[in-house]
């Protein structure tokens, strides 16, 4: 699942209280659900939507989402995980709840 046809299934993008626009849950969704993949070019500069993965030890790899993802905003209580640039469920999310993941640290810091 990962074109922004197939999230549109679990998915929808509205005002957020967090910050700007933000994902929400179109349906419940249960814990360990894969939610979908970050697609988007890989970058080496950081932008608005730019999410950066540590590939292996100090490598980061950066990628400017393109797809519904990349509303996705920021929680220290989130719902929702990046394994890489796969992203699932870390607990379970009602309808119409914004998805958020931890941002985690800043690599270019």
């Amino acid at each position: 699942m990962t074109k922004n046809e197939e999230l549109k299934k679990l998915f929808y993008v509205e005002k957020s209280t967090i910050h700007g626009k933000g994902l929400f849950a179109r349906i419940e969704i249960k814990e360990g659900t894969y939610l979908g993949t970050y697609h988007g070019p890989v970058v080496d500069e950081n932008g608005m939507h730019v999410l950066w993965v540590e590939h292996e030890e100090g490598v980061w790899q950066g990628r400017d989402g393109k797809n519904m993802l990349r509303y996705l905003n920021h929680s220290d209580a989130p719902c929702a995980e990046f394994d890489g640039f796969e992203l699932y469920a870390i607990a379970d999310i009602k309808p119409d709840q914004e998805v958020t993941f931890d941002y985690g640290e800043d690599p270019a810091a």
